[in-house]
């Protein structure tokens, strides 16, 4: 009799337990909505800026464009995969208002996520300063300081800039936020896009 009151007993709070119904998930506080995201945002900015600078100051001629492909492009992979949960790894103002357009971020935080991109660059570019010598830091002209020679050849480099932005862009959108697209590999095919352009212009 004993034994049988006690399966009774448990069959009573178990059916007890499952009438209850879960706690409400708590809503997110202001932190985790925007302090989180705007912090991840300028430290993932402030990384990828450090090292990009760095990888150009530092590049010896033999090594070409390379040095500075494979740079930016890992930064850029490890940063998207390490803060894609918390901000969603824009660290670019053209992501992120492409990204508001296509509806994959709130307008309130667009404004902030531009500010936090602007610290992080700033942030990155110190870092590289203090890092390099003196010397190298002032000498290191890259990019367009580098290849333009002539105005003649400034609208061919302002369409290249056009164009790989909008390839950079258009990955960002297909691999991280249209969902018929998204996939997991969205930091390793960023990455590569990244390197692509370099190595290309």
């Amino acid at each position: 009799m004993g034994a049988e009151k006690m399966e009774m007993e448990d069959q009573d709070s178990t059916l007890m337990e499952k009438g209850r119904k879960p706690p409400a998930p708590k809503p997110p506080n202001k932190y985790e909505t925007l302090f989180q995201p705007c912090l991840a945002e300028i430290v993932g900015t402030m990384f990828f800026v450090f090292v990009g600078c760095v990888s150009v100051i530092e590049n010896v001629p033999a090594a070409g464009r390379l040095q500075p492909a494979l740079v930016h492009g890992l930064a850029v992979a490890v940063m998207v995969a390490v803060m894609d949960n918390i901000s969603g790894s824009h660290f670019n103002p053209p992501f992120t208002i492409a990204i508001y357009l296509c509806g994959g971020i709130e307008l309130m935080l667009v404004g902030p996520y531009l500010v936090s991109q602007l610290i992080g660059g700033v942030l990155g570019a110190g870092m590289a300063k203090m890092m390099t010598p003196a010397d190298r830091y002032l000498n290191a002209t890259g990019a367009a300081f580098d290849i333009l020679k002539s105005e003649s050849q400034l609208s061919g480099a302002i369409f290249g800039e056009v164009a790989m932005t909008c390839l950079i862009t258009m990955v960002v959108l297909l691999v991280a936020v249209n969902s018929k697209t998204k996939t997991p590999l969205a930091p390793f095919l960023v990455g590569c896009t990244v390197i692509i352009n370099v190595l290309a212009g």
